[in-house]
């Protein structure tokens, strides 16, 4: 395929991926919740036992602590409804996965071509992600090369935590900066309007 018709079956998915997006957080039926999902799956193939792991892995702690939370709120008052609990977890799940699948499919920087100023803004988050999963990686070779035993769990939520301070003032530190930078290359027009 050319790169022209590369770029614009990208941009395709890109659209269809977004009207997707827009589908699923419109809906509220639980079945077509999970329709999406097992469709998602099913377009994934072979690799939907990966990226069925993936999606437990980045989103099942935070739709447990969500859905416990919501439970704890919601049951003294006799409020809790076990629908709304599925369909928000089921739509988290259908989005998550969607965008682990688009992201493993289209070359976003491609998809993105058209447009000069989407492009920078993709090439800086890109970079940034970048830099801070090296971070990562970093802090966990210095832990494991720092330790002659196995932690127990307790240190290591410490060192955990920790990492997620350092992660979270790094990024704020950098994001101040590449800010700074863009305004002083007329990327933001700081200018008073008359």
């Amino acid at each position: 395929m050319r790169p022209e018709q590369r770029a614009l079956v990208e941009r395709a998915a890109l659209l269809g991926y977004l009207a997707a997006v827009v589908a699923l957080t419109s809906v509220h039926d639980v079945r077509v919740m999970a329709a999406a999902l097992a469709l998602t799956l099913a377009v994934a193939g072979g690799r939907a036992l990966g990226l069925m792991r993936r999606l437990v892995l980045a989103v099942g702690p935070f739709c447990l602590v969500v859905s416990a939370s919501y439970a704890v709120l919601t049951m003294p008052s006799g409020q809790f409804s076990g629908g709304y609990l599925v369909l928000v977890n089921l739509r988290v799940a259908a989005l998550t996965s969607l965008t682990f699948l688009f992201m493993e499919r289209v070359n976003l920087a491609r998809a993105l071509g058209f447009s000069r100023g989407l492009l920078y803004v993709v090439n800086l988050a890109t970079s940034q992600a970048l830099t801070l999963r090296r971070v990562v990686e970093d802090y966990r070779l210095a832990l494991r090369a720092r330790t002659l035993a196995r932690l127990g769990l307790r240190d290591r939520y410490r060192h955990s935590a920790a990492s997620a301070a350092r992660l979270l003032a790094k990024a704020m530190h950098q994001s101040g900066e590449i800010a700074l930078a863009m305004r002083a290359r007329g990327f933001f027009d700081d200018s008073p309007s008359r």
